[in-house]
């Protein structure tokens, strides 16, 4: 007799077009033989409801809200009476009054109570969370369906740029659900060690952000496509354009570090504030920008740079205990780094001999390691060494083993839930 196939529904607060992490795993848990479905969220015009990528990942996207068809229409019909479209703000601006905050929590209702029902009328054997706003919507559906959880925290959202307002809120769910879940993940020791002491859990599995490993390339992508004309140094920042990761300060730190291009890739709250910045400092030919790549994008643009920074700020615990994509984004592409001294980060650009750390928050310390760099080009060639040495292990493949270990365990007594 056959054995019978784990069928795994994971579960995100996007539309599941740019979460590398959750992509690795389902991949990982598919390549293995597992059929997996993410369910996302779903906006008209942009992404498909029913898809599939890869070798064999369903995804099922849920509307954000019930009204969402009939927004995207309207701004349709807009556009064809050439009115121009609403300009964007920040989600806090846009819900200012008691109507307003009722009309989003009631949006945001609706999609969990729907990727509740689809996920509890899958009858998964798992279902998987990714993050805190999913947890309460997998666990109800896994006690509508019989399934198992396991709970994936990306972050520390008690303690997270952003999250102040809903702090208690998050901790209450995670201190009632967590220990109720079948397995638990999270990305760095500190990260899980806080999750074992804070809620009384084993202490989860740790899989840190690491990308697949690459070949070793080299790249002009971004001095061609910036047209950049000068042969100084490029110094890229990748990711989140968000408060606390020390971008003000680095655009900043520009105008002290002469001879080298400033490169942000990446989009968010902080865009225009720091294109204002740099307009004030007159740094327009050296600061330059680039919107949000496509993930599979990515790799040629990193790998055409010469330096990666993560100024990252000890602004939460968060912060504190994170080690970010981006560094290991930095190492695939075998560039040298200048990061925040901060423990998860110590840890891994220490052991690796990767680049330079730097007090958090100190402007003056980042400008001195980056012109240093900048200046000399045979400790770029060295860290440059090491990073290419250390992608051989810093990479998803060498730890996806954890996964399939945590899965196993998981569904071994699957029958007795």
């Amino acid at each position: 007799m056959e054995e019978e196939v784990a069928n795994i529904a994971m579960i995100v607060w996007n539309d599941f077009q740019n979460d590398a992490r959750v992509l690795k795993e389902a991949e990982t848990l598919v390549a293995l033989g597992y059929l997996v479905t993410v369910y996302a969220l779903h906006t008209p015009s942009v992404t498909l409801k029913n898809d599939s990528i890869g070798s064999g990942i369903k995804i099922v996207r849920v509307p954000r809200s019930p009204w969402a068809g009939r927004q995207n229409n309207k701004a349709k019909a807009d556009a064809e009476k050439g009115q121009p479209p609403a300009k964007p703000s920040r989600e806090a601006d846009y819900y200012t009054t008691l109507s307003q905050q009722a009309f989003k929590i009631a949006a945001r209702s609706w999609t969990h109570a729907a990727l509740l029902w689809n996920m509890a009328r899958q009858r998964a054997d798992v279902i998987h969370a990714h993050d805190v706003n999913t947890l309460p919507t997998a666990w109800l559906a896994a006690k509508l369906s019989g399934a198992r959880v396991v709970y994936d925290a990306h972050e520390i959202s008690t303690s997270r740029e952003g999250y102040s307002n809903f702090r208690r809120l998050v901790g209450w769910i995670e201190r009632t659900l967590m220990p109720r879940v079948q397995g638990t993940i999270t990305t760095t020791e500190a990260r899980a060690k806080y999750f074992a002491r804070a809620y009384g859990v084993a202490r989860p599995v740790v899989l840190q952000n690491r990308p697949r490993e690459q070949q070793a390339m080299r790249s002009d992508r971004i001095r061609a496509e910036l047209e950049l004309d000068q042969p100084w140094p490029i110094i890229l920042y990748q990711g989140g354009v968000q408060q606390g990761r020390g971008l003000e300060r680095l655009a900043r730190v520009a105008a002290e570090v002469p001879n080298a291009y400033f490169v942000f890739i990446g989009g968010g709250r902080l865009d225009g504030r720091l294109r204002r910045i740099v307009e004030e400092l007159q740094l327009e030919q050296r600061v330059r920008f680039i919107p949000t790549v496509a993930l599979a994008e990515l790799p040629s643009y990193t790998a055409s740079a010469d330096i990666g920074v993560q100024p990252i700020e000890n602004t939460c615990l968060n912060h504190y205990t994170t080690d970010s994509n981006k560094l290991f984004e930095y190492v695939q592409a075998g560039l040298p780094v200048v990061a925040s001294d901060l423990p998860e980060i110590r840890r891994v650009v220490r052991e690796h001999d990767l680049g330079v750390l730097v007090p958090e928050g100190d402007s003056v310390a980042l400008a001195a390691a980056l012109r240093d760099l900048v200046a000399d080009e045979g400790k770029r060639q060295y860290y440059a060494a090491q990073s290419r040495k250390a992608a051989s292990v810093l990479n998803w493949e060498s730890q996806e083993h954890e996964l399939l270990a945590l899965y196993e365990r998981v569904l071994s007594n699957r029958a007795s839930t």
